[in-house]
């Protein structure tokens, strides 16, 4: 909340609404003629929508956030947070598929209504396209054994649950290690699933095209290749590559990081909510002129 600045006429959007916990604490923080839009594709999310004439909540992905604020007529913002990755409910769910915790379905969509499931990527990547997942995805060592062996087990019977899944990739696995290993499958599939990292990508460059001079980005992500986006993209307006300069030399960003490295949970917080150990958050303030002042 710190980091949005909130401003009491602003108009602010959290563009991973979930639960709602965000959207309600920034609502307290907003006066008569702020406003606020939330974005979810999740269905379960329609059941925490905010009662209260200043929310909207768009059940849309985070990656058609322009079209739908220019919709709402509401653009420029005043402040976009987002708070990356899987929420607790959809963890929580055993029938979405997301936790290595219970058995269930091998779905892990986070729009239950279209799209193909983990089952369907499991069962039809050929193995070198599998290879690339978990290897770049969830960072797996052995991702080459990995997909040849889910290649031999769908040989035999189709894989369309979770026990199946982690039966047939057991062999894969190194003892003591399992939690973290099955924690890095699930994490590749999932953001295979869904598009994470290009979604990611897309509305982190909406994000300045939407905001206001002087608005802040606030992005709070949960493995490494989240935030690796995100620490780019605010530190040189790309994802790659070195920031551009211009003739006189000054740095040509959209974005001046207020975080020069991310901000982490407290211990307190940690033993509180197990969930945020991984958390990073970073901020960033959309430049006035599209580079670094302090570099004049």
């Amino acid at each position: 909340m710190e980091g949005l600045s909130i401003r009491h006429d602003g108009i602010y959007v959290d563009v991973t609404f979930g639960g709602g916990g965000h959207s309600r604490a920034i609502l307290e923080r907003l006066g008569e003629n702020g406003k606020l839009f939330g974005f979810d594709q999740d269905e379960a999310a329609v059941a925490n929508a905010i009662a209260d004439s200043r929310f909207t909540l768009v059940k849309q992905n985070f990656r058609y956030l322009k079209n739908f604020l220019k919709l709402y007529n509401a653009v420029p913002v005043d402040g976009i947070l987002a708070d990356l990755g899987v929420s607790s409910h959809q963890f929580d769910t055993a029938g979405r598929g997301f936790s290595t915790r219970f058995e269930g379905p091998l779905d892990m969509r986070m729009n239950s209504r279209s799209g193909a499931t983990a089952a369907d990527v499991l069962n039809s990547y050929e193995e070198g396209k599998l290879k690339r997942m978990f290897g770049e995805f969830g960072e797996v060592e052995n991702a080459g054994r990995l997909a040849r062996t889910i290649v031999q087990a769908r040989a035999e019977k189709p894989l369309q649950t979770i026990a199946e899944l982690k039966q047939a990739i057991e062999p894969c696995v190194r003892k003591g290690k399992e939690n973290q290993y099955y924690a890095q499958v699930f994490q590749a599939l999932r953001i295979e699933v869904n598009g994470e990292l290009d979604a990611l990508k897309e509305m982190l460059m909406q994000a300045v095209e939407v905001l206001k001079p002087g608005g802040r980005l606030v992005v709070i992500s949960y493995h490494s290749l989240e935030d690796r986006l995100v620490k780019h993209f605010m530190q040189k307006g790309k994802f790659e590559g070195e920031v551009e300069k211009d003739f006189y030399g000054n740095m040509i960003r959209p974005l001046e990081p207020l975080t020069r490295k991310p901000i982490l949970p407290q211990e307190e917080e940690i033993q509180e909510n197990n969930r945020a150990r991984s958390a990073k958050l970073r901020i960033a303030q959309k430049s006035e002129g599209g580079y670094d002042k302090k570099h004049d």
